[in-house]
Protein backbone atom coordinates (compact mmCIF):
# COMPACT_ATOMS: atom_id res chain seq x y z
CA UNK A 1 0.00 0.00 0.00
CA UNK A 2 1.39 3.38 -1.02
CA UNK A 3 1.63 6.41 1.21
CA UNK A 4 -1.46 8.60 0.90
CA UNK A 5 0.47 11.89 0.92
CA UNK A 6 4.12 12.62 0.20
CA UNK A 7 5.15 16.26 -0.12
CA UNK A 8 8.66 17.52 -0.75
CA UNK A 9 9.63 21.17 -0.41
CA UNK A 10 12.80 21.85 -2.40
CA UNK A 11 14.98 24.64 -3.68
CA UNK A 12 16.91 24.92 -6.93
CA UNK A 13 20.48 23.65 -6.66
CA UNK A 14 19.94 22.00 -3.27
CA UNK A 15 21.97 18.75 -3.19
CA UNK A 16 20.02 17.38 -0.21
CA UNK A 17 16.76 18.03 -2.05
CA UNK A 18 18.11 16.12 -5.05
CA UNK A 19 19.14 13.24 -2.76
CA UNK A 20 15.64 12.98 -1.25
CA UNK A 21 14.14 12.96 -4.77
CA UNK A 22 16.58 10.20 -5.82
CA UNK A 23 15.61 8.24 -2.69
CA UNK A 24 11.92 8.50 -3.57
CA UNK A 25 12.59 7.53 -7.20
CA UNK A 26 14.73 4.55 -6.14
CA UNK A 27 11.93 3.29 -3.90
CA UNK A 28 9.09 4.05 -6.32
CA UNK A 29 7.48 6.67 -4.09
CA UNK A 30 5.30 9.26 -5.84
CA UNK A 31 5.51 12.76 -4.38
CA UNK A 32 4.33 16.31 -4.91
CA UNK A 33 7.16 18.82 -5.13
CA UNK A 34 6.94 22.45 -4.04
CA UNK A 35 9.61 25.06 -4.80
CA UNK A 36 10.36 26.92 -1.58
CA UNK A 37 11.31 29.98 -3.68
CA UNK A 38 7.85 30.25 -5.27
CA UNK A 39 5.68 33.05 -3.89
CA UNK A 40 4.05 32.07 -0.61
CA UNK A 41 5.51 28.55 -0.42
CA UNK A 42 8.14 29.27 2.24
CA UNK A 43 5.57 31.09 4.36
CA UNK A 44 3.11 28.20 4.02
CA UNK A 45 5.81 25.70 5.02
CA UNK A 46 6.76 27.83 8.03
CA UNK A 47 3.13 28.09 9.14
CA UNK A 48 2.34 24.40 8.67
CA UNK A 49 5.61 22.76 9.68
CA UNK A 50 7.58 25.34 11.65
CA UNK A 51 10.47 25.44 9.18
CA UNK A 52 11.07 26.96 5.77
CA UNK A 53 14.48 25.67 4.75
CA UNK A 54 14.56 22.90 2.12
CA UNK A 55 14.37 20.01 2.03
CA UNK A 56 11.19 19.53 4.01
CA UNK A 57 9.63 16.10 3.63
CA UNK A 58 6.04 15.34 4.69
CA UNK A 59 4.89 11.72 4.59
CA UNK A 60 1.34 11.06 5.73
CA UNK A 61 1.61 13.89 8.25
CA UNK A 62 5.11 13.04 9.51
CA UNK A 63 7.40 16.03 8.94
CA UNK A 64 11.15 15.69 8.40
CA UNK A 65 13.66 18.43 7.72
CA UNK A 66 17.41 18.85 7.64
CA UNK A 67 20.00 17.30 5.39
CA UNK A 68 19.33 14.07 3.53
CA UNK A 69 21.76 12.32 5.88
CA UNK A 70 19.65 13.52 8.82
CA UNK A 71 16.36 12.50 7.18
CA UNK A 72 17.49 9.17 5.73
CA UNK A 73 17.22 6.99 8.89
CA UNK A 74 13.67 8.17 9.51
CA UNK A 75 12.77 7.72 5.84
CA UNK A 76 13.85 4.08 6.09
CA UNK A 77 11.81 3.64 9.28
CA UNK A 78 8.73 4.99 7.53
CA UNK A 79 9.31 2.75 4.51
CA UNK A 80 9.88 -0.33 6.64
CA UNK A 81 6.74 0.42 8.63
CA UNK A 82 4.74 0.67 5.40
CA UNK A 83 6.33 -2.03 3.23
CA UNK A 84 8.29 -4.28 5.60
CA UNK A 85 11.99 -5.03 5.85
CA UNK A 86 12.02 -7.31 2.79
CA UNK A 87 11.33 -4.48 0.37
CA UNK A 88 13.59 -1.99 2.16
CA UNK A 89 16.29 -4.36 3.34
CA UNK A 90 20.05 -3.67 3.26
CA UNK A 91 20.27 -4.30 -0.48
CA UNK A 92 17.72 -1.57 -1.16
CA UNK A 93 19.20 1.18 0.99
CA UNK A 94 21.11 2.98 -1.73
CA UNK A 95 21.03 6.69 -2.52
CA UNK A 96 22.79 9.74 -1.30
Amino acid sequence: MAFSEVLLYTSLGCPDCAAVKRFFDLHGIAFEEYDIAAPGVAETAKTRYGVRVAPITVIDGTVLWGTFAEQQPRLFELLEGRYGRDRVGPGNRGCG
